[in-house]
């Protein structure tokens, strides 16, 4: 079963929350499973139209403190700046903000946050900075160049799927390590850590889906003297877009 779930916010003023497009994020239940998108690494990518350089900055975050602490670095950093516009998409709470910083209202935090919302990215922030050139742009000229500068920050950053999965535990002695490690990457987990006692201790994590057929064939490799234990459950990556 497939369940789209939709987040809507209202667009208010500079900063507020923004409603003029529904943004969802895909979740799958097949046992349960919840995945989002959001960007590789923080980095930058500029560009010039008509003399104004338009610098996107980019970085993922988690928390609205995250996203404000990296704003106010950009900021500070190019103070000589003409706007330094900024958006941001967050998981939690589906908050969804934006600033046009003196630019006329509508022409660049609103496409600065379409841009990923188009792009089905959340957990991540864009600053564009602008130093105008001299040449005014009009409207829709602002609306294409802020569009631009996040878009090729997001290009340049890179997206990751992520995936919850469950965090797991595996004890067994010597003899079996060698078939249970085996196992794991065979059902595409990825170990965490791995501690040598009086028996081997093995903490990974794998896809709620991966895990049922695990479980099975575990049980069979083993002859049912070894079981996992799940102690938790959270995001990772599981590709690169």
């Amino acid at each position: 079963m497939i369940v789209i779930s939709f987040g809507l916010s209202l667009n208010l003023q500079d900063g507020a929350y923004c409603l003029y497009r529904p943004y969802f994020y895909l979740t799958a239940r097949k046992g349960f499973m919840e995945s989002y998108r959001t960007i590789k690494q923080e980095i930058s990518a500029e560009f010039v139209e008509r003399r104004s350089k338009f610098i996107g900055h980019i970085k993922p975050v988690q928390t609205e403190d995250d996203a404000i602490t990296f704003i106010q670095k950009i900021k500070t950093k190019h103070w000589d700046a003409t706007h330094n516009v900024y958006a941001y998409s967050l998981k939690t709470g589906q908050t969804r903000r934006y600033s046009d910083d003196g630019e006329p209202q509508g022409t660049a935090g609103i496409p600065t946050l379409d841009v990923l919302l188009k792009a089905e990215v959340t957990d991540a922030v864009v600053v564009v900075t602008r130093y105008f050139g001299g040449i005014m742009l009009g409207a829709g000229g602002l609306v294409r160049a802020y569009s631009q500068a996040a878009s090729l920050a997001i290009e340049a950053s890179g997206i990751l799927q992520m995936q919850q999965c469950h965090l797991i535990q595996i004890s067994c002695n010597y003899n079996q390590y060698g078939k249970v490690s085996s196992l794991i990457l065979e059902y595409n987990g990825q170990i965490d850590d791995t501690s040598f006692g009086e028996h081997v201790s093995v903490q990974f994590h794998m896809s709620y889906e991966n895990f049922n057929r695990f479980e099975k064939q575990l049980a069979d490799v083993t002859c049912g003297t070894v079981t996992s234990v799940v102690i938790g459950k959270d995001f990772f990556a599981v590709s690169t877009l």
